[in-house]
């Protein structure tokens, strides 16, 4: 089976979000998880099947996203260039990863075929570019890039539109989207710790991490994707994470798994003695896999 974790730019309407897990499942794959948020405004879908059903499923869900979100209106905290923003393909063991990748060639081809959207590849399938590549300066600076020539769709139309704007399709391994939320609404706290635990400007190899405002909670985030588990090990991240919010004055409040999470890396963690906030037996890949599996 192959994984895939599908992002959508819609986290508040329920009723929405509803419709576009279902049609997701509607080619065959399994759902194992929906992770919604109001503030980023953007819920992420696991999805789990057989190569031909993943692919099916995504195209579909695709879609259905389409037709029901409108880009033009949307307000979230978290960067964005599509209303199916990104669309990755995940092996669930290493040698599976030509397999994730032809499945997501497919995927962008009937997308950008089937859909007539453009799609940029990332990851194993587009040259190692991840999708801050594509997302710098937003929306507009894309559709800018894209009308200059600088940039050119791997698939679909050569331009960027209101209201589905672009899809982001790639293959990668499996990696851990985890927030950290602090006890402080001083954002520029989040940015500060984020600036020094992300890999970009010197801090943990293996590490993204921005600093967000959240609405909801009045609290500042520190929101990561943690690419590379083995030379980040989630839990170090959490012990630094910490270490720089109390050198600052705050502590950790809660943390926010995005999706699922392999075993091993609870594991590792339980190993270490180290908590992982808003991380529990429920969230764990493996888990939830052979239970639906097991039906």
């Amino acid at each position: 089976m192959l994984e895939a974790v599908p992002n959508v730019s819609e986290g508040r309407d329920a009723r929405v979000v509803a419709a576009i897990g279902e049609a997701f499942e509607s080619g065959g794959a399994a759902v194992l998880d929906v992770h919604s948020d109001a503030d980023h405004h953007r819920a992420v879908f696991t999805l789990a099947g057989e190569d031909a059903e993943i692919v099916d499923a995504l195209v579909a869900g695709v879609a259905r996203a389409v037709q029901l979100v409108d880009l033009r209106l949307h307000e979230g905290v978290h960067p964005r260039v599509g209303v199916a923003d990104v669309v990755p393909l995940v092996p669930l063991v290493p040698a599976d990863m030509p397999r994730a990748s032809a499945a997501a060639e497919e995927v962008a081809l009937r997308v950008g075929g089937e859909l007539g959207l453009p799609v940029f590849l990332y990851g194993e399938v587009g040259g190692g570019r991840r999708p801050a590549f594509f997302r710098r300066g937003g929306l507009e600076e894309l559709a800018r890039r894209v009308g200059s020539g600088d940039l050119v769709p791997d698939e679909g139309p050569a331009r960027i539109e209101a209201p589905a704007g672009a899809v982001l399709v790639g293959a990668r391994q499996p990696l851990v989207a985890y927030n950290l939320d602090l006890s402080s609404a001083d954002v520029s706290v989040a940015r500060e710790i984020a600036a020094a635990v992300r890999a970009s400007s010197g801090g943990m190899p293996g590490v993204q991490a921005i600093g967000l405002s959240l609405a909801t909670s009045g609290r500042a985030q520190v929101s990561m994707n943690v690419i590379d588990l083995e030379r980040a090990p989630l839990h170090q991240v959490v012990l630094r994470v910490q270490a720089e919010a109390r050198s600052r004055g705050v502590e950790i409040a809660s943390g926010e798994l995005v999706g699922l999470v392999p075993e091993r890396v609870v594991r590792a963690a339980e190993a270490e003695g180290v908590a992982l906030p808003g991380i529990d037996e429920s969230k764990i890949l493996e888990r939830v896999l052979r239970s639906r599996l097991a039906g």
